[in-house]
């Protein structure tokens, strides 16, 4: 008998040996990346520029079928916002900014857990409302006198863009207002309070109908890239770095395509 529990002992540890040495367990379920769980659990929380709010809703949703028993918090304000209130306390696992200028400041400010990943590019476009009024054609048409301009403030990303263009081509820009984050350019348009708003083509799509979409070739001149990374001090780093990689990953990658963003 205790010859035979002897043995019985020895295959089990054999077995449990051979399982180890195979590729995400004995089962081989694969990482995030491949759309396989990643071991994360819990609540993740991710702050993300406003101009995500499309595609990581989606891959939020797909992030939680992937990996059962997790879930994800989106706060989405313009970057500059967020990287104030994570500066201040705020408890995020996930930063992902619209420009690299914000996560330099966040990693400047030891707040970087690692080197942040760029996952994303996005460029300005003007939208206006549907049967164009005002007869925007181009960058130039949105320095005309008596034309309603709505733009993001300078230290947003897509504010800075702007500004960027305006440098490039002497075209400058009189805003009857500008605002914290792209979302709420683009709701000035969609509410008819004015003529034209530079939002990114990712946010244009987003809107379908309710805007005209007026691309202008002086965008290719701003660029913006999209960081992420994970938070220092995170309350949940496990899921904090799987949601990071799942967004770098094929999965996240296409749905990032989708929503129109371009490659890092």
């Amino acid at each position: 008998m205790r010859r035979a529990v002897s043995a019985l002992v020895s295959g089990l540890a054999l077995a449990l040996t051979f399982s180890a040495c195979i590729p995400g367990g004995a089962t081989g379920q694969g990482g995030a990346d491949d759309g396989g769980a990643s071991g994360a659990a819990g609540t993740v929380t991710v702050f993300a520029a406003a101009s995500l709010r499309t595609a990581f809703t989606d891959l939020a949703g797909k992030f939680e079928a992937a990996n059962p028993g997790t879930a994800v918090t989106l706060s989405f304000a313009g970057s500059a916002d967020l990287l104030t209130q994570i500066t201040q306390g705020a408890p995020a696992d996930v930063f992902a900014s619209a420009d690299t200028l914000n996560m330099d400041k966040l990693k400047g400010e030891g707040l970087s857990a690692g080197q942040p990943q760029n996952f994303a590019t996005n460029t300005l476009t003007i939208v206006v409302p549907p049967g164009n009024p005002a007869g925007i054609s181009g960058f130039s048409d949105l320095s005309r006198s008596g034309v309603k301009v709505v733009a993001c403030a300078s230290q947003v990303p897509c504010g800075a863009a702007a500004r960027t263009i305006e440098q490039e081509t002497g075209a400058e820009l009189s805003p009857v207002s500008e605002e914290s984050s792209v979302t709420d350019v683009l709701g000035k348009v969609t509410s008819g309070e004015a003529d034209a708003g530079l939002v990114y083509v990712t946010d244009a799509q987003r809107a379908g109908a309710k805007v005209e979409e007026v691309r202008f070739a002086e965008a290719a001149k701003a660029v913006n890239t999209y960081p992420i990374a994970t938070v220092k001090g995170a309350r949940n780093k496990a899921a904090a770095d799987a949601f990071v990689e799942f967004v770098l990953g094929s999965e996240g990658q296409a749905a990032l395509a989708d929503a129109g963003f371009g490659k890092p």
